[in-house]
Order: C-alpha cells, then structure tokens, then sequence
C-alpha cells in the first residue's frame, strides 16, 4: 500500500505536520498546570480540614487539672494559726499549656493512617512534637542505614526529576527544614499563632512539591499552639507522573495511529500523483505508441479530476500531433502536384520551338504558380486557425446582424458574375424573445458562411441559380442552414467533402482554382466553437429527386442571466 510514498517528499510533509500537532496537544496536556494546580487546592482542602479535626482534638487533650489546686509553699509559713490562704483571681494560672505527654497519643492515632506530616508548635513557635518521632512504648526503632558511597541514580530517575524541575512553576519558595525545631521560619506558623490558619507550597531542591497548612490549637479563643501538616516530598508528585505516565503511553498508541493512518492519507495521494507524474514524464520523453495515463475518476476528488484532465489533455495532444502528421503528409502530397507540373513546364520551356508552345508553357507556370500561392495561403491559414482561436477571447456574436452583412457582401461582391438570386430568411417564433447571440470569433463565424455562400455559387446552375441563408433556433442552438438549387452531393461524398485537400468541382471549372481546403477549415472553425457542420442531400417532394445541397451549421447559443 505505502510503495515508495513512505520517502516521498509530500509523506514526510504529511507525517510531519500530523506529528507536530500531535506533540504540541501532548506537550500541553504534559504541562498539566490546571489539573496540578487543582490537585494542589483538593490538598490544601483536605489539609486544612484534616487539621481542625486534630487541633480540636489537641485543645481537648492540653488541660490542667481541675480538682487539685495549687497553693505557693512560701505563703503557707508566713500564714499565723487560724489564718487561711484565698487565691486571688490575679494569682490564678488561667493559661492551659500544651502536654505533649498527653497530646502524643492522641496526635499518634489521627496521624497514622495518614501519610501527612505533623508538627505541634508552642505559642512561643517551639517545636512540641513531629510526628516522624512518634514511637509507642517498647517499639522498635528501624530505618536505613545511608549508603556507603554516592547514591546511584538511573538515568530514567535523572530525565525525570529534570522534566520535573521544568514543568514546576518558577516562584515557589524553597523548602528547608527549622533548625532546633524553630518554627518561626515558617510564615504560616507565625501567622497561626495570630489565629488564622494558612498554606503555602513549597519546592524541595529536587523539585518535589510539598503543601503545608498551619491551623492554631486554640481553647476559649486562646491561641495554644499551633499544628503544621505537610505533605511528604512528591506525593503530588507521583499523581501528576502517574497522570503524565498514562498520558505517554495513550500518545505512544496515537503517535502509531497517526503514523499509520498519515502514511496511509500519504498513499492515497502521493502515489496517484507519483504516478501520473511518471506517465506525463514518458508522455514528454516520447514514446513510440499511446503512453496511457492512469485512470483515476472513479474518485470524486481533485485527484480524480487532475486524471481525467491529464488523460483528456493527453488525448487531445496525441490527437493533435497525429492531425499535425496527417497535415503534413497532405501539405506535401498537394505541393508535389503543382510543383511537378511546374518542374516539367520549365524543363520543357527550353525545349519549345515555337511561339505558342512557350505561351501555353508560360500559361502552365503561371497557374501553378497561381495554385502554390493559393495553397500555401490556405495552408498557412489552416495551421494558424487553432492557436488564433485560442489566443483571442469569444466575445458574444449576433448572427442576425452578421448573416446579414455577410449576404449583402456577397451580392456586391459577385453580382457582375454567374447571377444568383442570394436570400436570407430568419425564422423567429411569434412572441418568442429568444436571440440569435452566440458566443465566439465573429471573423472566424462570418468565414465558415462566406465558404458555404461561395461553395454553392460554383455549384449552382448558370441561369435561376438560387441560394437560400435560412437563420433559426432550437432551444439552446442556433442553426445557419445554406441550400442551393445545384446538382447535390454525391452519397459517398458528403462526408468526404469535409476532408483536407478534397476537391469536386463542378464541370467547366479551370482545374487548381479550389485548394480543397475550405470546407475541411469550416468545420474546424465550427468545432472549436462547439458546434457542428454538416451536408445533406434536399429532395423534391414530389419525385424524391436531388434538388439541391444543404449545409448546416449549429452552434451554441448563448444563456442570458435573468
């Protein structure tokens, strides 16, 4: 299917944009800004709520006792017998300190299931608990022991943590741990200690995300202390990697589909045109029989009409030089007689003795000369026709005017010779508002019915000659019909008639007067134009004898636009 599309210029081209759009959609989808910005609020959320929960549950927990009220040693020896201590209400200790010894248990138990890190902070911002440090009695303490030498890290590991720290945004603060536990480096914290809770998100130097929530433990509206959750370096993390994972691999499966569905839009277009290119190539080169395009049309797309216009343009072009060939052959033919009648008049013409020998002789010349001159104009005329008809524009052409001028030419032109009665008659439909316009070369359309005038005059009998240029319309056709009154045409003949260099003239008529050229450049000038040119025999209706010859010429009317 693919052949040699699959290195062709237009596949690449084809596979190139395919793939671009592709990375782009896939880039952007990578970015994920969105969807981690929103992972990042879900958390912060989640932090926040998960905080009050334990907060509540710390200010529940940090309270003194009670039922035991403590009294200062010092006053009770400066008391005399029979005197009694009241505490004032200056001297009551109304603050309710954090126990971390009581807090420690309750903070285990909320915190384990969870993988979020807590930090209990005093009102001062010293740091009280953290949960990585909560062991329960006789529990055993494990971790790794650090790795001798420098941490091997794989190449996979390095790419990743390289797109990571590209992908994350640029201003996010740098994460560091508080030395001594000093939470005062935290700005959330600080913030709590005033009563209002806050998050930030931070970045480690690896580029590993981690949101922290400060939530204040406070009881009666006292700020006891303060409780930082944070996550743990690159939870978010691995969602969103997770996420871009299943987004590679979803784009490896549509880079394949796209490769292969691109190679094979590739294939249905490039080896089409590669293969009419190749034809039209041999087509130039030249071949020794018909080189035939491939046929495409049963596609109802532009590839499809590119091959029909090439196997048509390729037609008429063979067509063309078979004509051009066939042209050729018959200039030579029809030159060689008036030539050879000239050649063997002026090889004579030495030989002559008497006067009137060389007179006819000369006469000889003379009218081959006569006849070559006749036949290169007509030639010469006849090989310019189609490039002529193609340069000039078609303009629109009334035929009732010009049949009409053409008519009265003809009278004056040939009156003073063989008389003939010349009529021009219009059939126009009552009511009917339709013209006689065609579009085409009005010289070129006024020569085809100067050569049926003329054409029929030389065939027309010496006394009541009588033609007849009858104008009229069927639908969309506009027909010229020119009939004379003469002996008619021969049944074999009347196609023969329109052939190059044909000639049947009429009895008395000098031969080499007609160069057997007009009728053939009649019907050329009639098919460029649309049209047709045809004969045929008129009968009597009586006696079902010739009467006459018809010549019909129909071209295309033209359609005016309401």
């Amino acid at each position: 299917m693919f052949g040699n599309a699959v290195f062709s210029s237009l596949t690449r081209r084809i596979v190139f944009f395919n793939l671009a759009a592709l990375v782009v959609l896939v880039g952007g989808i990578l970015y994920l800004n969105q969807f981690r910005e929103g992972l990042i609020d879900a958390r912060v959320e989640s932090l926040l709520t998960q905080g009050e929960i334990i907060a509540g549950a710390i200010s529940a927990s940090a309270s003194v006792d009670t039922n035991s009220i403590t009294i200062d040693p010092q006053k009770l020896l400066e008391l005399q017998a029979g005197q009694s201590i009241t505490p004032a209400p200056n001297d009551e200790n109304l603050d309710f300190p954090i126990d971390p010894e009581r807090v420690a248990p309750v903070l285990r138990r909320l915190i384990s299931p969870t993988r979020t890190r807590a930090r209990l902070f005093d009102s001062d911002a010293n740091l009280l608990l953290d949960s990585r440090h909560l062991y329960s009695q006789r529990q055993v303490l494990r971790f790794d022991l650090p790795p001798i030498g420098p941490a091997d890290i794989g190449l996979g590991d390095r790419f990743m943590s390289w797109v990571n720290r590209m992908l994350q945004p640029g201003n996010l603060p740098l994460y560091k741990e508080s030395p001594g536990g000093d939470g005062q480096i935290y700005p959330e914290v600080m913030n709590a200690l005033t009563g209002v809770r806050g998050a930030v998100v931070r970045v480690t130097e690896k580029g590993e995300l981690i949101v922290s929530v400060a939530v204040p433990v406070q009881r009666s509206r006292a700020v006891l202390g303060v409780l930082l959750l944070s996550t743990q370096a690159g939870d978010i993390d691995k969602i969103v990697h997770a996420e871009r994972l299943a987004i590679m691999r979803m784009a490896g499966v549509a880079t394949l589909v796209n490769i292969v569905l691109s190679l094979m839009l590739s294939s249905t277009i490039a080896n089409p045109l590669r293969r009419l290119a190749a034809a039209a190539v041999r087509v130039r080169r030249g071949a020794r029989q018909r080189e035939e395009i491939p046929d495409f049309s049963i596609r109802q797309d532009e590839i499809g009409n590119l091959s029909v216009a090439l196997r048509e343009m390729t037609t008429a072009l063979y067509d063309r030089i078979d004509a051009i060939e066939s042209f050729a052959a018959d200039v030579s033919h029809e030159l060689k007689n008036p030539l050879t009648s000239l050649r063997s008049a002026v090889e004579t013409l030495p030989l002559a003795k008497t006067e009137e020998s060389k007179q006819r002789l000369a006469d000889i010349i003379q009218h081959d000369v006569r006849r070559l001159d006749r036949l290169i104009s007509d030639i010469s005329d006849a090989s310019r026709l189609d490039a002529e008809l193609a340069r000039a524009d078609a303009v629109p052409v009334d035929l009732e005017v010009l049949l009409g001028n053409l008519v009265n030419i003809s009278r004056q032109i040939r009156g003073h010779k063989k008389p003939v009665e010349l009529d021009y008659v219009i059939d126009q439909k009552p009511g009917s508002r339709a013209g006689f316009t065609v579009n085409g070369h009005d010289l070129r359309l006024g020569q085809i019915v100067t050569n049926l005038i003329e054409n029929a005059r030389s065939f027309v009998p010496d006394k009541n000659g009588r033609i007849v240029v009858h104008l009229s319309r069927s639908k969309d056709r506009c027909i010229v019909q020119v009939e004379d009154n003469g002996p008619g045409i021969q049944a074999e003949d009347i196609d023969r008639i329109f052939e190059r260099f044909y000639t049947d003239r009429p009895e008395g008529e000098s031969f080499g007067q007609n160069s057997g050229l007009g009728l053939s450049i009649s019907r050329q000038i009639a098919e460029a134009h649309g049209g047709t040119l045809r004969a045929e025999n008129m009968h009597d209706e009586k006696t079902g004898k010739i009467c006459g010859a018809r010549f019909i010429l129909t071209l295309p009317a033209e359609h005016k636009m309401a």
